[in-house]
Parts: structure tokens; sequence; C-alpha cells
């Protein structure tokens, strides 16, 4: 049987779905980060990869398998806005080069919704030094989602204001999506060539997301064995803030999100409808 080569994401939010995908044989799975994904899917070195949603209309033809989806409807926790300043004074943005979709959203929020029109300056992960260049820092995965935690850590314990800590302001971009559109928001999926599953393929990631879902606590032990606070904030945040699934209204919510992506120039082409395997 011909081998598969499965790109995945190394971050958290991405392990339910990639759950005992290494004992099927002629699965090979690798862990890069998301925009790296997109890069070896479209350079032909992986069959299928779990990419950003914007690298969809960036690449060949893709089918996205179905059902299946880094989603969340609200808050996601893990893709973060940090500012010493008001929205509206924000003249510039430091944007974590790690994932194109959250760049793409913030450019789309920041002209629909916080009406600024900042600089964007694309950096490596690194919160102190992306505020030392800039108003603002954009933070992705499991930078942004441990990071709040820590700035809330102080000599008293837990901040009083969630959304401020030590002087710096935090939005959640998929909070700021949902409040704009009512809609969820789609983060990444899998994706690949027309030919490069099967119907057992798809049956066995549909499997592994079922499963993996399912053991949120010990996946979060697992990903975070040194730290049991941290096991705590991994389990709540995979149970309540990430969603898996691809129904009508992230469907909805993807349509959308590609034809604001056009508006800013963030896609050369207009949009095409998705197509399933």
């Amino acid at each position: 049987m011909k081998r598969l080569r499965l790109g995945a994401v190394g971050y958290l939010n991405a392990r339910p779905l990639v759950w005992g995908l290494d004992d099927i044989a002629h699965f090979d799975v690798r862990f890069d980060i998301p925009s790296r994904c997109a890069e070896l899917l479209h350079g032909r070195e992986i069959d299928v990869g779990l990419i950003p949603s914007i690298e969809y209309l960036r690449g060949d033809r893709y089918r996205i398998v179905p059902d299946l989806a880094i989603a969340s409807h609200g808050p996601v926790a893990s893709v973060l806005l940090f500012t010493r300043k008001p929205l509206a004074d924000v003249r510039s943005i430091a944007m974590d080069t790690s994932s194109r979709t959250s760049v793409a959203l913030a450019r789309v929020l920041c002209a629909r919704r916080f009406r600024v029109t900042p600089i964007f300056e694309p950096q490596g992960p690194d919160l102190e030094s992306m505020l030392t260049r800039a108003d603002a820092a954009l933070l992705i995965g499991d930078n942004a989602l441990f990071a709040r935690t820590e700035l809330r850590q102080g000599p008293t314990g837990e901040n009083d204001d969630p959304s401020r800590a030590r002087g710096i302001e935090t939005i959640d971009l998929g909070q700021e999506w949902g409040g704009m559109t009512g809609l969820p928001f789609v983060w990444a999926f899998w994706a690949g060539r027309a030919d490069a599953l099967v119907s057992g393929d798809v049956d066995a990631l549909m499997r592994a997301r079922d499963e993996g879902v399912s053991r949120s606590e010990e996946i979060a032990r697992l990903y975070c064995p040194d730290s049991v606070d941290r096991q705590r904030l991994a389990a709540r945040y995979l149970r309540d803030n990430i969603k898996y699934v691809m129904g009508p209204q992230e469907y909805a919510a993807l349509e959308l999100f590609y034809r604001y992506a056009f508006e800013v120039g963030e896609l050369a082409v207009k949009p095409s409808v998705p197509a399933f395997y």
C-alpha cells in the first residue's frame, strides 16, 4: 500500500486530530508550524496537510476532508493580539509568521471591525521583542495560549481583568470575528490533491478525531508533562475553545472569510467554492 505523507500542525490544538495516526501502517506523520505545513503541501513534499484555511486558495485545486476542522465558536484563546495602547492608537502590529490565516484575519478585523490601518511587520513569535518593535503583537498557537496565562501571574495571583495584565491588553481574534459576524471561525483543516486520499483514509482521519476529542485530559497530560497548571489550561482549552467539525455554520464562515480576505488583498483571485473528498 502506498505510504501517505501527512503534514500536521505541532500545536496542542491539532493533537486530537492526529490521535493514533502513527499506529496506521501506511501513514507517515510529521509535525510543523502551520505555515510550514502549507509550504510542504504546495511543494508536493507531503500528500495531505493540516493547513491554515487561507492556504486552501493559494495552492493547487485541493480538496478538504469533510466534517473535520480546527474551529472556534467565540473566544479561541490561542490567536491573540497583545497591545499596550488602545486599538485606535495602534499604528504598527508585529505579526507572528507561523500562520497566515491568523495574519489574514487580523487584517480583515483591522479593516472591518477595529477601523485602523496599521503597518504590519512579520516577526518571529517573541512577545517582548514584538512589543518593543511595534505597538501591538499577534501571537498564535501555544505561544499565545500560555503567554496570556503567564502575563496574568504575578505576586497577587490571577489578574482581576482577564483581558489585561501588566499593562498589556489581550484581544481574542476568534471572539472579535464572532462578534462581527455571528459565525464561528475555521482556522485549519486537512487538505490535499484530489487523488491523495481514498475513502478508507478519510474514515481513518475521522476516527482519529472522534477518539482524540474524547481524550482531552489525557492529551493535556501528555502535552504538558511538567506542569499541572498547564495541563488544566490545556484540557480546558481543548474542551471549551476548540471545535473539530466543519458543519454548515463553519462552511458559511469560511466562505465569508475568503470574501473579506480578498477584499483586503490577502487573496489574489476571487474565492472559489471549497471542494470536499
